[in-house]
């Protein structure tokens, strides 16, 4: 029976749920999706891989847990972080900007990566896991489009243009070609022009980029 180390059964179990997490997130940095392995991920997280099959039953259950984790977080942390009270152009601008976070801090492959990865039934379920993030900026778009802030487009779509954006700065993100800032700046302007948001209001939530300033 493997040594408790907390103050009861499902305290242990959390923790070592969490350093599980933790191997995983470790891991896939520095070794790739592809190449990670449950063996890794037991002997990473101080674990033996009997131990590991009792909290997920294969690598795929396991990358989806972890998904779902950051997902999670990510919902939490824009609700907790945004104030209340401000436009949707903020509220969106807000929403790049912590997914943009999210990818330097979690330079992990996209869902639809690990879904190829995985297979087609896996990928599903992560899209599931992945669907609240899109749900959260369509929630934006048809606040805005209600109130006259933005054009009426269709918000899943929209929604789903906008992600694609965030998701195509990935990798010159995670190599450090491309800069935060500058990143943050260049999708919020595009999707709030495409938008309607007159260019005047667009340069009240997020200025123009430092190398585009002089430009006319």
């Amino acid at each position: 029976m493997p040594k408790i180390t907390a103050p009861t059964i499902a305290a242990h179990r959390a923790r070592t749920r969490e350093r599980i997490m933790e191997a995983v997130d470790a891991l896939i940095q520095s070794q790739g999706i592809d190449r990670i392995s449950m063996t890794d991920v037991a002997g990473a997280a101080g674990i033996t891989r009997t131990a590991l099959y009792n909290y997920f039953p294969d690598k795929p259950a396991l990358l989806l847990a972890f998904t779902e984790q950051i997902n999670n977080a990510f919902v939490e942390r824009y609700r907790q972080e945004l104030p209340s009270g401000v436009s949707c152009a903020r509220r969106l601008s807000a929403f790049v900007r912590l997914q943009l976070e999210g990818i330097v801090k979690h330079p992990h492959p996209p869902a639809a990566e690990l879904g190829a990865s995985l297979g087609p039934d896996a990928y599903q379920r992560l899209a599931d896991h992945v669907a609240p993030m899109q749900r959260l900026l369509s929630e934006i778009l048809e606040e805005g489009a209600s109130t006259g802030e933005f054009d009426p487009l269709p918000a899943h779509a929209t929604a789903g243009l906008t992600l694609s954006m965030v998701g195509s700065q990935r990798i010159p993100l995670v190599q450090g070609e491309a800069d935060l800032d500058r990143t943050h700046a260049l999708i919020t302007r595009f999707t709030l022009r495409g938008l309607g948001v007159p260019t005047e209001t667009v340069d009240t939530v997020v200025p123009k980029p430092a190398a585009e300033s002089g430009q006319a």
